[in-house]
């Protein structure tokens, strides 16, 4: 395996070498303090994953996510101090797998990497269909009639939970272990990121024949018009 890191704090890039070294020591780190040699080692080094820091000297980081988007789907793992929702919201949908505020550690860091590489694999069907709401989830679209949504894979695997379980309640727990393979601390507050956008999608492609609804402390549940 082969991570980028794109972060200009020396510190941090020895944090992530040793944990990678200590728990993967076959996979290879390529690092860089520049934005712009960052999206170029992209293209170049094929990486597997990527690490980028926001505050970078040369770019800021969330135009270096933009560029990096443009012609490639890696993984991309953000790290940064801004902790702010806001910033959060925008590193998401301008499409970061991940986002992780600074500082972390090791175990959280190492868990994060896994489940986006978990995401990346084939998916083990390819549509999930309820009445005319139909899932795609290798081309990861929503579709209802001739509305469609283009989802993120976290998006499309939270849906694909939601439909595979239409009427039930799905629990926080149980959509941490989807998404990340396990429960973290703060994983309720990124469900509910990921959850407000993809209202903001169902709302432009299903509209009135869904309803996604909150179960405070517990979960979410997805009705959808037969």
């Amino acid at each position: 395996m082969k991570i980028l890191v794109i972060e200009d704090d020396a510190e941090i890039r020895e944090f992530v070498s040793i944990a990678l070294d200590v728990s993967w020591p076959i996979t290879e780190m390529i690092a860089t303090h520049q934005g712009n040699d960052g999206v170029q080692l992209v293209e170049t080094a094929a990486p597997d994953v990527v690490l980028l820091d926001l505050g970078l000297p040369d770019i800021d980081g969330l135009d270096v996510l933009k560029q990096i988007r443009a012609f490639s789907e890696v993984p991309i793992i953000i790290i940064s101090v801004r902790a702010d929702e806001p910033t959060i919201v925008k590193g998401l949908e301008w499409g970061a797998d991940e986002y992780i505020v600074k500082p972390f550690g090791q175990l959280e860091l190492l868990a994060r990497i896994r489940a986006v590489l978990r995401r990346t694999s084939p998916e083990t069907t390819d549509s999930i269909n309820i009445g005319s709401v139909k899932l795609n989830t290798i081309s990861r679209e929503l579709s209802c009639q001739k509305k469609t949504a283009h989802l993120t894979r976290t998006e499309s695997l939270i849906v694909h939970t939601l439909m595979a379980n239409i009427g039930q309640i799905v629990t926080y727990p149980r959509l941490a272990e989807v998404v990340w393979g396990d429960e973290y601390p703060n994983a309720s507050d990124a469900i509910r990121v990921y959850i407000r956008r993809i209202r903001a999608k169902l709302e432009v492609v299903i509209d009135h024949h869904w309803s996604l609804n909150s179960k405070p402390g517990v979960g979410y549940v997805l009705d959808i018009a037969q």
